[in-house]
């Protein structure tokens, strides 16, 4: 069993200005935001009450804007950073005090941290020889390892010799030589170039697979979130936003961030109106009046959600070019793009910038959308998704 959870985690940072100004601040002063960071007396609040139990050889992703705290987070489990409130348990056992070579966890970094001096074969060795084992297990280990990761013909070159995406896979072999019971990356990708990220994501998924451990991934980029993760952790400013599938997470966001977050290219968002119609909620945009899907009117009734002010949601790709009588969306396009099985139509429509996204099949060849053409869409009700204009949450899980 290789668990683990994170109880109500916090990570502060002190901050200079708040250690002088301490004694003077007033019992009543209510706490600031800072670049989206709250900041309170104690400091700059990096992570905020971070709560997660991660099962048995489950692949979490933490994925977030540069500086929501999904790093900081990673570091806190690795023991690289000090947990200033919140208890963290491996394997049901309290680690915020055990040292980081004692917690049985093994990290692969962003510049892949390898010993330039050493081979493949010394790199991998290296971590088994501090635990002083015999060297037929540790040329087991570095063998299989290396064959894993298929890096078994350039165990006697030194890193300098290797492209990018071999020494990830010689920094994830030295992580995985040592069969940590937790297996951290922090944005192992993003130094690599679109291809070979795309090569060694599926590395990855197949490595999963063969290895028995459990892992915590750091990421930026929704599309590695999407494909690797069995569920993904969102982050905002510190704070947990969404926990699913990616599945799940695709399908039914949380609040508008998460909606705009997850999906390539981003969802379109218009200001419209939430009406009811006959007894039926339906979203009006413009002219269009759209009537929302059984299942969300079931969870908008749940909600006694009123007619009111919204923001609605919809992917590109579930946007439709059609010329459906009274339910049609007028847009204007500004750029069109040709990505082969499909058209992404840069469009302005309700006042606001948008995608639509249509596959070349039902343009029967016609795929020219000059700047200037006007087009009309629409959208099935089961792909809107409708938020609040203050809170920015999706009513159909509203508290």
């Amino acid at each position: 069993m290789s668990t683990v959870s994170l109880k109500h985690i916090e990570k502060i940072y002190p901050n200079a200005e708040t250690k002088r100004h301490k004694a003077k601040k007033k019992d009543d002063d209510a706490p600031k935001k800072v670049v989206n960071l709250k900041i309170t007396e104690e400091g700059v609040h990096a992570v905020q009450d971070f709560n997660l139990d991660i099962a048995d050889k489950e692949f979490i992703v933490l994925v977030g804007p540069s500086g929501c705290g999904k790093s900081t987070t990673l570091r806190m489990v690795a023991g690289l950073e000090d947990i200033t409130r919140g208890d963290l348990y491996i394997d049901d056992v309290r680690v915020n005090d055990v040292a980081p070579k004692d917690r049985d966890i093994a990290m692969v970094f962003q510049n892949y941290a390898l010993y330039p001096h050493m081979t493949v074969r010394q790199n991998l060795e290296f971590p088994l020889k501090l635990r002083k084992m015999p060297k037929a297990e540790i040329d087991s280990a570095v063998n299989e390892a290396a064959e894993i990761l298929g890096i078994t013909e350039y165990l006697e070159r030194k890193p300098k010799a290797l492209s990018g995406g071999q020494r990830q896979r010689v920094a994830i072999g030295r992580a995985i030589v040592r069969e940590p019971k937790v297996l951290l990356m922090d944005e192992p990708l993003s130094n690599l170039d679109a291809k070979l990220r795309n090569q060694m994501r599926a590395e990855i998924i197949k490595l999963r697979q063969r290895i028995n451990t459990t892992f915590i991934y750091v990421t930026h980029d929704q599309t590695e979130a999407m494909t690797l993760g069995d569920r993904i952790v969102i982050m905002k400013d510190g704070v947990i936003q969404q926990i699913g599938t990616p599945q799940e997470v695709y399908d039914s966001p949380i609040n508008t961030f998460v909606a705009g977050f997850i999906g390539m290219p981003q969802m379109n968002m218009y200001d419209g109106k939430l009406l009811k119609v006959n007894g039926k909620y339906a979203v009006k945009l413009e002219n269009a009046v759209i009537e929302l899907s059984e299942d969300k009117q079931e969870r908008l009734k749940a909600h006694n959600v009123p007619e009111k002010d919204v923001i609605v949601g919809v992917r590109p790709e579930h946007m439709v070019l059609d010329r459906a009588e009274g339910k049609m969306i007028k847009g204007t396009v500004d750029v069109s793009e040709m990505m082969g099985s499909q058209v992404h139509l840069h469009i302005n429509a309700i006042g606001k910038d948008g995608i639509v996204i249509v596959p070349t099949l039902e343009l029967e060849g016609n795929y020219s959308f000059k700047a200037g053409t006007p087009i009309e869409f629409t959208f099935p009700g089961s792909v809107a998704h409708v938020f609040d204009k203050v809170t920015k949450n999706n009513l159909e899980y509203a508290d």
